[in-house]
């Protein structure tokens, strides 16, 4: 389970030795915890779900301010559909259901999510939503910003969509591992319909 040396990861200077924390403190977390969520989401979504861990290869440079994971049915790749990801910053950690970097069908995803707001009702107030995932900035999940957010997403060539929970790097939660895990997996089994209904979009253009 992450802990205080996982966010402390992020403030290790260097490209090469900040990986290196991230591939000795983090990544083994990312498999372990995302097993535990393949477990409960592939018998909610009715689909096999493959594990991706962000590796990082394309930077040269700077170290990388966050890192994640996801939970995708593609086994190639994740960024081009819906998908679940697990992540952690210097800040907080992350837990997204994610319409990010320009996902095929994205005008129909929106359209679809839009048209089906209720599926949005069963949510929690502390549910967070983000239009951009280079940002660490989140906004409170309200029927206004969600139908924003959203419409953002359909109409901006560049827009994402985002939903899902964070917890603090302060947060007390981190004291008791187990029920940090059972908030995580709480927050994942409420966005299984949303996600399931985001990747029906793919199957009504096959249809059409």
């Amino acid at each position: 389970m992450f802990n205080e040396q996982s966010f402390e990861v992020f403030e290790v200077a260097g490209l090469e030795e900040r990986m290196a924390a991230i591939r000795q403190e983090i990544q083994p977390t990312f498999q372990q915890l995302n097993e535990s969520f393949q477990q409960l989401l592939e018998p909610l979504v009715n689909e096999k779900l493959f594990i991706h861990i962000a590796q990082h290869r394309r930077r040269t440079t700077y170290p990388p301010e966050n890192t994640w994971s996801a939970l995708s049915r593609q086994k190639r790749g994740y960024k081009m559909e819906p998908h679940f990801q697990l992540g952690i910053g210097g800040e907080y950690v992350f837990m997204w259901l994610a319409c990010i970097n320009q996902p095929k069908n994205e005008r129909e995803i929106a359209q679809l999510l839009l048209e089906n707001q209720a599926v949005f009702e069963d949510l929690s107030p502390n549910f967070v939503l983000s239009g951009d995932h280079t940002k660490s900035t989140v906004e409170k999940l309200s029927p206004e910003t969600l139908q924003k957010l959203l419409i953002r997403f359909r109409d901006v060539k560049k827009g994402e969509f985002q939903i899902g929970r964070i917890i603090p790097k302060g947060d007390p939660l981190w004291k008791n591992p187990e029920a940090a895990q059972d908030f995580m997996s709480a927050t994942y089994e409420k966005l299984a319909p949303i996600y399931q209904l985001a990747n029906q979009a793919n199957l009504l253009s096959v249809e059409n």
